[in-house]
């Protein structure tokens, strides 16, 4: 049986601290994991400019509020959870994420927390668990699924290739060029007919 795992920035929606960098105008939050690796790295990077420029959880989501899914996203989810069980596995928060679910049907997804302070200030960050994209493909591995993947960036890869079938979507030309080994789409129709090709094999 398959489970199909898929990232949710830059794959379903927007990439929210680029939407957040352009509404607030500072050029430092639109660095992603397209660019840094290290994911923890990246996130105290972003919670010293929040801090440095007294911006909080509320401003990010009022920017939050405005983001819709990608043209396309919903009905390739919709029509993907047809034939397929489907988690949304991803390095964002439940606090940014819940607005987004609800415009895309309320797929199910496992993320991580962020420590807000009684004055809304974002402190810190919970991970579910380390490494958590690679971690959750392999516990959904270890109680009998088969797993299909697809990302966009550098912390997708180790669930793109621990998984059964996996695939890059949308992704930087520099992780297409040193990931040849995995098929690269575009499209949503790509995408679900290499995913289809999969499940009914």
């Amino acid at each position: 049986m398959y489970i199909t795992c898929l990232d949710l920035e830059g794959v379903l929606v927007p990439e929210i601290w680029i939407a957040f960098a352009n509404a607030t105008g500072i050029e430092e939050l639109k660095k992603t994991t397209r660019d840094e690796p290290d994911y923890n790295k990246l996130m105290k990077y972003r919670i010293g400019i929040l801090k440095e420029h007294g911006l909080g959880l509320k401003e990010i989501q009022d920017v939050i509020a405005t983001i819709d899914p990608m043209p396309g996203a919903k009905e390739f989810l919709d029509e993907l959870r047809s034939f397929c069980q489907v988690i949304i596995i991803s390095d964002t928060f439940t606090q940014f994420a819940t607005p987004l679910m609800k415009k895309l049907g309320w797929p199910t997804i496992f993320c991580n927390s962020l420590v807000i302070s009684g004055s809304g200030e974002v402190t810190d960050f919970k991970m579910r668990v380390e490494n958590s994209k690679f971690t959750t493909v392999k516990a959904l591995q270890s109680i009998g699924y088969d797993t299909i993947a697809s990302g966009d960036s550098y912390n997708d890869l180790g669930m793109i290739k621990a998984s059964k079938a996996g695939f890059l979507f949308k992704s930087p030309d520099k992780i297409k060029k040193d990931n040849p080994e995995l098929p690269a789409f575009e499209t949503y129709d790509e995408l679900l007919n290499a995913i289809k090709e999969v499940v009914n094999n």
